[in-house]
């Protein structure tokens, strides 16, 4: 996901929010919308899995050996 699908995302929003928005606008939003959604739980999915938690008693847990690596 580039800046210029971020930039469209937006547009369509405010579109929308004037109540201009196509039929076939409203599908390129939801479909640039799923896009986004899945490029930042991929994200979040491989920062987690190269996150250690270090507790108190000094045990350290890899939360991706712990929780599998979904990548």
């Amino acid at each position: 996901m580039d800046m210029k699908d971020i930039e469209r995302i937006n547009e369509l929003y405010r579109k929308k929010k004037a109540g201009t928005l196509t039929p076939e606008e409203q599908k390129e939003q939801e479909r640039l919308r799923a896009e986004y959604i899945h490029a930042v739980r991929e994200n979040l999915r491989g920062t987690l899995n190269h996150t250690k938690v270090q507790y108190p008693d000094g045990s350290v847990v890899d939360l991706g050996k712990k929780y599998g690596h979904k990548e």
